[in-house]
């Protein structure tokens, strides 16, 4: 008995197993108090909450489309054209199990043995493994916290080679908070013009979460030239507190939508109808509730990167957006043999559960989520500082 080749190729996600230790002590009795997982603390709003509750009175209970139903992508092409300035139209949308799902089936679709995916580290734990699943080479491109974890459009060239097919573009971005700002994509869509057979994957996922004062802006929308060659991932999971749902959306040419869907109809089929409905009221209801918790993350922010910075040793940039600060541990990293795993796991022993910098591709430091109430946020950095000094 054996595992596939495929299979072979990829690790457990690292957040989840940060996440699944904590549980176990939890059930064993000790006081832990996690910031490895990005998950909203905020409650569902009540109106998505009471648009499920309908669904399942009406009897929503059965197969739908595909890639969603057709209420789903009329209110996904509102989100993308109002919220992310790209229009598109029903067709070019399709509608998944999360958003993982459908950068998932993109790469699943399009990548071939030996393709390269040009990926900006630290990554998200999935996107390597993802396109390592699908037979494809990862090519990380490097960032740095004195760049605010941000390539240059001349970096995004320098690793462009003849068997490039994706360039993975996440902003704000996990488990930095980095954010592109307008110039930067500008420029990227340069390099992409000289390189026509270059597609990119842009995830959205976190756009409104964005501390900048100034709104959202993304490839397609500033690039509509590239729009054939740009799939723009987003959903409710992080803007919506929707984690649970599990309901992603994708924008895109249609070609590429219908091999995604292609392949969903064989892996998982539709997404949840009554999730779906619940997503629809996402889009289509009330936003004005974003505004509130926006201001609430970024005032966790600012705490946790003054807290971050006044302990010996760790240092952080301020996030541009999501919910996560990438923590450099580099001058303490000698007590631990260089080995940051050994200090999330020391500081898991003091109580907090955190994910190690290598789980995403980085080094000598560890990432936390800063979306977690207050005062649990607050003991966890006074743990963090009575563990390292």
């Amino acid at each position: 008995m054996h595992s596939s080749t495929a299979l072979a190729r990829i690790a457990p996600s690292g957040t989840t197993a940060m996440t699944d230790r904590a549980i176990e002590l939890r059930e064993a009795g000790i006081d832990v108090i996690s910031l490895s997982v990005g998950e909203p603390d905020f409650d569902t709003p009540p109106h998505v909450i009471e648009a499920a509750k309908a669904a399942l009175d009406g009897g929503q209970t059965k197969y739908t489309a595909v890639g969603g139903t057709s209420q789903l992508k009329h209110a996904a092409a509102l989100h993308f054209r109002r919220d992310l300035g790209i229009e598109v139209v029903p067709s070019q949308v399709t509608v998944s199990a999360g958003g993982k799902q459908a950068i998932f089936h993109a790469m699943l679709a399009t990548v071939s043995e030996g393709d390269e995916v040009i990926v900006p580290s630290p990554w998200w734990v999935s996107y390597p493994e993802i396109v390592r699943f699908a037979g494809g080479k990862v090519v990380p491109l490097r960032t740095s916290a004195k760049d605010n974890f941000r390539f240059t459009p001349a970096d995004l060239e320098a690793q462009i080679g003849p068997r490039t097919l994706w360039v993975l573009l996440n902003s704000p971005g996990n488990p930095t908070g980095a954010y592109y700002p307008e110039d930067m994509l500008r420029g990227i869509g340069e390099v992409l013009r000289r390189n026509p057979r270059v597609m990119v994957l842009s995830d959205d996922i976190y756009a409104p979460i964005n501390y900048t004062g100034r709104p959202h802006v993304t490839l397609a929308n500033l690039c509509p030239d590239l729009a054939d060659r740009i799939l723009t991932v987003s959903g409710v999971s992080k803007s919506h507190a929707m984690t649970g749902f599990r309901i992603g959306v994708a924008a895109g040419p249609q070609w590429l939508i219908k091999a995604m869907e292609k392949l969903q109809s064989h892996s998982s089929g539709n997404p949840c109808s009554i999730s779906q409905a619940a997503a629809v009221a996402a889009f289509a209801g009330p936003q004005d509730f974003l505004a509130a918790w926006r201001e609430r993350f970024r005032q966790r922010r600012d705490m946790v990167v003054t807290a971050i910075n006044a302990i010996p040793g760790l240092s952080t940039p301020s996030p541009d957006g999501a919910f996560y600060c990438m923590i450099d541990a580099a001058p303490l990293m000698d007590r631990f043999d260089g080995d940051d795993v050994k200090l999330a796991l020391h500081l898991l022993e003091h109580g907090v559960a955190l994910v190690p910098a290598s789980a995403f591709g980085g080094q000598n430091g560890f990432r936390i989520s800063f979306a977690a109430d207050d005062a649990r946020l607050e003991e966890a950095l006074r743990r963090i500082e009575k563990a390292l000094t």
